[in-house]
């Protein structure tokens, strides 16, 4: 991957280079028509097909434009167990002071052109749910108490320790063209103008090419290369069908860049250093199309940045103090210190990722809030389950009856030496873990040793509440320059890897208890057809009320796929029960779904 990416540094260094010594090109094109941000996702055809079915040919063309586009306000987690929402909205306005003056410098109303933006005409008949409380006036604050950067508590019940911070977009950028002179430019990866549309600079790894001659503190025009269809049938990075001359030399990304203009900085570095260091700032961008602002080490430990649907899911939980609690795909980590701030760091959050180094990601982020009840382990999810055994209960009981002998409310186990010297050997190891983080605390001892626990898993009936937040095509992720790498075989792998993990939950959670899926995409072949498949196939399981209840309603009936088969969904009086978040509502989200079940006594 490295040879393969310096290679294509190369190619789009020598062409940007060829462009800048013949800057007429024989082709014309109008600034106003080039240099501006107009993209349209290109999908797989049976991809769009399917989803064409599954929402209608208009509602998911307002699906696919609002993907390309990140949300118009940041959402922030407070953690509560350190601070207040009020607290940290007047800490942000001191963190951020730049956050008020940076909006209206193109001499526009901010507040109207994101009030139009956010519940625009495309949005009238968006579904609003039947709640105690008018949602459409809390989306609508949203965005009036936050015109010009300003911070604003979120208004939807239970959830005032949320703080959403606005911002505003998209807005038009003057890059300096003048006739014939087109403005020095710096090409950056999809996945790094992603990033920059949602307020990050451009860094070192993200550049792909830059013009002839730049030199530090030059102003440049940030645009993005995204994959285009190749001769083979695959994408391919910088490709067209056919290519364009400019004057005697090729320049293959000249009509791709059309339209993929994010916004213009000054550089940090010249070209010759982007090419030279491996990180750094190589562009700061300081006027761009979507203005959001950056937390970066803001505030650490004190807030969490994350998308409202996720935050919600946690909340639908439920999680109880005292509770037992999986999180079966833990990492970043950010719905595990979510549920443990609820239950108030009494009670255990069981975390597990199958990744060494994500497993590392959760405990930073445990130690960073200042949880104790977050366990985390390396285990994949797809082998949550372990099968008892006369030999294993013979075993585990006494460690199982040391390690839980003597435990304070915020789930730490306190040892006496007695108690250690009646441990057997075989619990030694576990004893001498669980003394050691009593000592120096669960985050230092993990995090700064890098150390992960494997675990074997968990016996049967183990946990109160599972949360399943599973593996996805991540097709509600926005902004989302690409999609077109997705096929219907592949949403298919997705579905069928998403019910093993819940079989495996279903086993996991005791009768009485509670499970919480949850995935970011807007495919219902993962989404209402997992929940058709949990209520099918496990009789003991219900669809539970879900509070807060922010999202739509989820899809009724089903779709007859290629090749014949039909993929069913809800049935009709479910579709309330669950919440289906469209990137397209005036809630101006990510796509993501959410359900809950109620578990049942199970069959012997």
């Amino acid at each position: 991957m490295k040879k393969g990416r310096a290679f294509l540094k190369t190619i789009c260094r020598s062409f940007l280079s060829l462009q800048h010594r013949t800057p007429a090109p024989p082709l014309q094109m109008d600034a106003s028509e080039r240099y501006h941000y107009n993209p349209t996702l290109q999908w797989n055809p049976r991809i769009e097909e399917y989803f064409i079915k599954a929402y209608g040919a208009d509602h998911f063309a307002r699906i696919s434009k609002a993907l390309t586009s990140p949300s118009c306000y940041s959402c922030i987690r407070v953690n509560t167990l350190k601070s207040t929402s009020d607290a940290i909205i007047e800490k942000l306005s001191s963190a951020l002071p730049g956050i008020r003056q940076q909006s209206g410098t193109d001499g526009t109303n901010q507040s109207d052109t994101h009030a139009e933006y956010l519940i625009g005409p495309d949005h009238k008949e968006s579904y609003i749910p039947p709640t105690s409380y008018d949602l459409k006036k809390a989306y609508l604050a949203v965005s009036e108490s936050g015109q010009n950067y300003h911070v604003s508590k979120c208004q939807l019940p239970g959830l005032d320790y949320v703080v959403f911070v606005k911002g505003s977009g998209p807005h038009t950028v003057n890059y300096g063209y003048a006739q014939d002179r087109p403005p020095k430019e710096v090409i950056v990866s999809r996945k790094c103008a992603e990033a920059v549309l949602r307020g990050a600079q451009v860094y070192v790894p993200g550049v792909l090419a830059c013009s002839a001659h730049v030199e530090k503190g030059d102003v440049v025009a940030v645009s993005v290369a995204v994959e285009q269809p190749g001769q083979d049938g695959g994408w391919v990075v910088g490709m067209t069908r056919g290519t364009v001359l400019q004057g005697s030399h090729i320049d293959p990304y000249f009509l791709e860049r059309k339209g993929l203009y994010i916004g213009q900085g000054t550089t940090m570095m010249s070209r010759a250093g982007m090419f030279r260091v491996l990180k750094g700032t190589a562009v700061d961008v300081n006027d761009r199309v979507f203005k959001l602002p950056s937390f970066h080490d803001v505030l650490e430990g004190e807030i969490f940045l994350q998308n409202l649907p996720s935050i919600v899911t946690a909340h639908v939980l439920e999680p109880q103090q005292g509770e037992k609690i999986l999180d079966m795909c833990a990492a970043p980590g950010g719905k595990t210190t979510a549920v443990a701030i609820l239950m108030k760091d009494k009670g255990e959050v069981v975390a597990v990722d199958r990744s060494h180094n994500k497993v590392l990601d959760i405990q930073k982020l445990a130690a960073e809030m200042g949880l104790n009840c977050i366990t985390t382990y390396k285990l994949d999810a797809l082998k949550a389950v372990r099968q008892r055994s006369e030999s294993n209960d013979m075993h585990t009981s006494s460690c199982v009856a040391q390690e839980g002998s003597d435990k304070d409310s915020t789930g730490n186990a306190n040892f006496s030496n007695e108690q250690a010297t009646q441990t057997t050997k075989a619990c030694n190891a576990v004893l001498q873990k669980s003394i050691q983080g009593h000592i120096n605390g669960r985050g230092r001892s993990h995090c700064l040793g890098g150390r992960v626990e494997k675990s074997e898993g968990f016996y049967p009936n183990s946990f109160d509440r599972v949360l399943l937040d599973a593996p996805c095509s991540a097709l509600g992720l926005r902004p989302r320059l690409f999609a077109g790498e997705e096929t219907i075989e592949g949403l298919r792998n997705h579905a069928k890897y998403q019910r093993k993990m819940f079989d495996q939950a279903v086993q996991l959670v005791r009768p009485g208890g509670v499970i919480v899926y949850s995935t970011c995409t807007i495919n219902p072949g993962e989404n209402e057809a997992l929940v058709r498949y949990a209520l099918d196939s496990y009789k003991f399981l219900s669809l539970a009320l879900q509070h807060p209840n922010v999202g739509g309603p989820g899809l009724v009936g089903g779709c007859q796929l290629s090749d014949g088969s039909i993929e069913e969904w809800l049935r009709p009086g479910e579709e309330d029960l669950v919440q289906r978040f469209d990137p397209s509502s005036p809630l101006d989200t990510i796509g993501f779904f959410i359900a809950k079940f109620n578990v049942g006594p199970k069959d012997d």
